[in-house]
């Protein structure tokens, strides 16, 4: 008991800035007491600021105060001494098991507060004074404290590792890099510290932009359930209201249709839930391995952030979309019309009811479709070899390569009469009628600035210069017009949308048909969205481009 007063009147009586029990104790303004010279010093340090704050309670004061001795806390001190008040440092300023010991230090070593990489020493508060006052040895390189500062000293010229080959994959001090390592490519360790360090700051915004969009979709499926709850439950309150007016004939059809409604909305809500939990199980594991790679990016020692930068783990790819698409949800309405139409009809099909039911409650699909694809690699899973249909090339352009470039030329060309071709517009449509899933890309040459990237119905009109004839300006095809900067125009029934993006001179073309998705792509090392669609296609699209200026080429790539 009387140790821990002890240590308790250490702890109460103690300078907050030195550790150590108060000498010649001195109040501030805000209450707080200090050593005279511990709370002067730290004063001198903010003289050039014009302003002095409280070490504690970070108060400020302006002009600098005239501090006064404390007589009561001194003769306090006084008689605490006495008592067994020692002016020792608390415990947590020694060193454990797993601190790194002062090397100067005899006895009870300090904490280490620094290390020298010259010195290959580690140094507590007091010993660490001559570096940071010595002119000679301000100079010297200081980081955390290290067991392991021997590691950074080259075995064979006994000089501190401060090249790095990325050659080998190693530390070098100078000296190995103008002899057994002067052939490899070898730079400053901080200039590949700094180099691996933007590495990591992007694949941690890679990470974080995937919690937030992973974090957005949890809160989209958890609406989704909600939506699914209500609208099972209003199914449910309908359907049991008709059936309770036929009375007895309808009392087991009621319970069947409810069990079937409960039991497809215990099916998808199941679904949902459990994606909800793998997105957030994605989540944790993502953040973790943000912690994980902030904890490296923070290691100051260039040698052990090196050493275990190859250790990382690769960022496994995301197992989710990036955007939860859901599907409307009408199904469990179409119960209630299909009950209400049992009436007048209950004896002759109510056998039959129960199949036609059973079928619309199953077709209930909150989930609409796969995931888009993300990668580049994704989208060529879905390639389509586009060809050009030569019935409808109009005659300034020219087809070439087996009918997958076009050239706009200045001479009229001499293709015969067909009603497929464009009279006027200079366009030119696919052999390939598009449905499904399908991918491709264009490649234009001679500048971006006259080339529409398009998708049409095959019922679009041909002859003419209406506007029924140009792709975009009609409800029969949409349009992505390229042109000169980093801006594009999207066209669909001559409404026009611009849009911003890098100036590609290839765009990708992805097409969901059935979910009603089209998207255009700027294609160069990564894949950047320009635009999507989300629409209702009813009948199947074909490829196409139109191709202004003499000289200009388009050409559908071959992509496997």
């Amino acid at each position: 008991m009387e140790q821990q007063e002890n240590e308790l009147d250490r702890e109460r009586f103690s300078c907050w800035i030195c550790v150590d029990p108060l000498k010649d104790p001195v109040t501030t303004v805000c209450g707080h007491s200090y050593c005279k010279s511990c709370i002067n010093t730290h004063w001198d340090k903010e003289e050039e600021r014009g302003s002095y704050s409280c070490p504690q309670c970070r108060q400020t004061f302006t002009p600098r105060p005239v501090l006064g001795k404390n007589t009561m806390l001194a003769d306090l001190l006084e008689e605490l001494k006495k008592t067994g008040l020692q002016a020792a440092p608390a415990d947590h300023c020694y060193a454990g098991p797993v601190d790194v010991a002062c090397d100067v230090c005899t006895g009870k070593k300090r904490n280490a507060l620094k290390s020298c990489l010259v010195c290959l020493a580690s140094y507590c508060e007091k010993h660490l004074q001559p570096h940071l006052q010595s002119a000679p040895l301000k100079k010297r390189k200081l980081l955390e404290p290290s067991e392991k500062l021997q590691e950074n000293i080259c075995s064979r010229h006994n000089e501190v590792m401060e090249m790095f080959c990325r050659t080998d994959q190693q530390c070098i001090c100078y000296l190995c890099s103008v002899d057994e390592h002067k052939d490899d490519d070898t730079v400053s360790a901080a200039a590949e510290r700094t180099e691996r360090q933007r590495e990591l700051g992007l694949r941690r915004q890679t990470i974080q932009q995937r919690v937030q969009d992973t974090e957005k979709d949890v809160k989209l499926l958890h609406q989704e359930e909600e939506a699914v709850n209500g609208s099972a439950d209003k199914a449910v309150e309908d359907s049991e209201e008709i059936f309770t007016e036929l009375i007895r004939l309808l009392e087991k059809r009621s319970s069947d249709v409810k069990q079937q409604i409960r039991s497809q909305q215990e099916t998808e809500v199941s679904r949902v839930r459990e994606l909800q939990e793998r997105l957030e199980q994605e989540i944790t594991e993502l953040q973790r391995k943000d912690h994980e790679l902030k904890q490296l990016s923070d290691t100051e020692d260039q040698h052990q952030f090196l050493y275990n930068y190859p250790s990382l783990s690769p960022l496994s790819g995301s197992t989710h979309s990036s955007s939860i698409r859901i599907r409307p949800l009408r199904d469990f309405e179409a119960v209630t019309a299909t009950v209400s139409q049992v009436r007048g009809r209950l004896q002759r099909i109510l056998s039959e009811t129960e199949t036609e039911i059973l079928q619309i409650v199953s077709q209930v699909d909150v989930l609409l479709r796969q995931p888009e694809p993300e990668t580049r690699a994704d989208f060529l899973k879905y390639s389509q070899e586009i060809t050009l249909d030569p019935h409808t090339v109009n005659k300034y352009l020219l087809l070439s390569h087996g009918n997958r470039n076009v050239a706009c030329v200045r001479d009229g060309q001499s293709y015969s009469d067909h009603p497929d071709r464009f009279t006027y517009w200079p366009q030119v449509l696919s052999r390939e009628s598009l449905t499904g899933r399908c991918y491709w890309e264009v490649e234009v040459n001679g500048g971006l600035a006259k080339v529409h990237v398009a998708v049409a119905y095959k019922n679009i009109s041909r002859a003419g210069n209406s506007v029924d004839c140009g792709f975009g300006w009609n409800d029969k095809s949409w349009s992505l017009y390229c042109y000169t900067g980093n801006s594009y125009d999207f066209s669909y029934n001559s409404i026009n949308t611009t849009v911003s993006g890098p100036r590609p001179s290839r765009v990708g073309v992805y097409l969901d048909h059935s979910a009603g998705v089209l998207s255009f792509y700027s294609v160069s090392d990564t894949m950047t969205l320009l635009h999507r669609v989300q629409t209702t296609f009813t009948q199947p699209l074909y490829a196409g481009v139109r191709v202004y200026g003499y000289g200009t080429t388009a050409e559908f790539c071959k992509l496997k």
